[in-house]
């Protein structure tokens, strides 16, 4: 039997959260109702009240009532729920979380999910679980489900609707999840167009004794990368592609922020690092380019994905952006330049083929990068098989170097 946690505004959806514990009591297991409302009384008692959460938060509850601000009291609430169900987990109290809400309620129970560990169950019942969802996900696996109907009420959409995400939460809190032996983890990069050079990468790091965790450079992957790398989890980075740069610098739809390649840098961990898909910036459907950018070289990648060529200046620049970042490194690392092209669609005669652009590329990334740092120039594409066995190779020997104390260099 497992305790759930019910996290909502027990004041305007006490009635709804608390058929949702019902469904879930129904299923076997405990409840642990926590109560974020600010207007009126809850209607479905609390086992953490609403004073608690906001002096989790460091607020005084009856001055946040007398201030009648529901901006100020969704912001008090966001912050001391995180708190609350963080503790609650080193406690051991809570084996999964569920709430309901609108914008409100959304903000405060993804909020306070964001503060529990990838793999702990979380569900989000939200008006707002369609379209962009980024901001309330960040990095961590919350299940976003719609509401379909406002969650206002009980009727014959919404009984469905949160049973079936009161199921969600209880066969998620009932799983068990295999246990394997554990192996010392690499985190790698990858885009469709540096797939074959991850997967042969991938199989050698794996026939070492790795775990090889592959993330989609599509923004969102690379902020968990990222977030991973700096739990001190993670003994190296096989960081193939660095294509959310690209986005960040012209404004693409993947930009994974501009702190992208610093966590391995700053905490030291063993890296390799390649220019893979620099070539591109991505956007949406056609009509959602930019204007700024008409004239230039476009790909169709699909319907709804198409890719810029990245010109030689912007090539400068993310050489240049990527030694910065580099530069910070604390623990052994390599950069890899495939000179045959950086993606499957810019080797010769491929659409963005553009030797300028990538000898730009190279050339201030080699200029901006500390002497100590090695580089290996290879005349072959990024894809190609001796492209990834080198970067398999320069990975385990930077491994080796940590692991003995060495320097940053060879």
């Amino acid at each position: 039997m497992a305790t759930i946690a019910i996290l909502g505004t027990m004041d305007t959806k006490g009635e709804e959260h608390g058929f949702v514990a019902q469904q879930i009591r129904a299923r076997g297991h405990q409840t642990l109702v926590i109560d974020v409302g600010i207007l009126g009384a809850p209607t479905l008692a609390p086992d953490v009240t609403r004073q608690e959460v906001t002096a989790a938060a460091g607020v005084d509850y009856q001055s946040l009532v007398a201030r009648h601000d529901r901006g100020e009291a969704v912001k008090a609430m966001a912050e001391g729920a995180p708190r609350i169900l963080a503790r609650l987990l080193a406690e051991k109290r809570i084996d999964g979380v569920i709430s309901l809400g609108g914008g409100g309620g959304t903000a405060i129970g993804t909020a306070g999910m964001r503060a529990l560990p990838i793999g702990f169950p979380k569900v989000m019942v939200s008006t707002l679980a369609s379209g962009n969802t980024a901001q309330y996900l960040g990095v961590k696996d919350i299940v976003m489900f719609p509401s379909i109907v406002d969650v206002a009420g009980l009727n014959r959409i919404s009984r469905q609707i949160l049973t079936r995400a009161a199921g969600a939460i209880c066969g998620m809190v009932e799983a068990v999840v295999p246990v394997a032996a554990d192996k010392p983890v690499i985190v790698a990069s990858m885009f469709g167009n540096t797939t074959d050079c991850v997967q042969v990468a991938r199989k050698l790091l794996e026939a070492a004794g790795y775990e090889v965790l592959v993330f989609h450079a599509t923004g969102t992957g690379g902020r968990i990368m990222e977030s991973l790398i700096e739990t001190g989890l993670v003994a190296g980075v096989l960081d193939i592609t660095t294509t959310e740069w690209a986005d960040e610098l012209a404004g693409g739809v993947l930009s994974a922020g501009p702190t992208r390649l610093e966590a391995a840098a700053r905490m030291g961990v063993p890296a390799i690092v390649t220019p893979g898909c620099l070539d591109m910036v991505n956007f949406n459907a056609p009509e959602t380019v930019p204007a700024k950018y008409q004239g230039r070289k476009f790909y169709a990648h699909n319907p709804q994905v198409t890719l810029m060529r990245t010109s030689p200046a912007e090539c400068a620049c993310l050489g240049a952006i990527l030694a910065e970042k580099l530069n910070l490194s604390q623990g052994p690392v390599t950069v890899l330049l495939p000179r045959g092209g950086v993606s499957v669609i810019s080797e010769p005669g491929q659409p963005f083929a553009d030797s300028e652009a990538d000898t730009a590329l190279f050339a201030a990334l080699k200029s901006g990068l500390r002497r100590d740092i090695p580089v290996i120039e290879m005349d072959c594409a990024i894809n190609d098989p001796a492209f990834a066995t080198a970067c398999a190779n320069a990975l385990l020997e930077n491994l080796a170097r940590a692991k003995a104390g060495q320097p940053v260099s060879a």
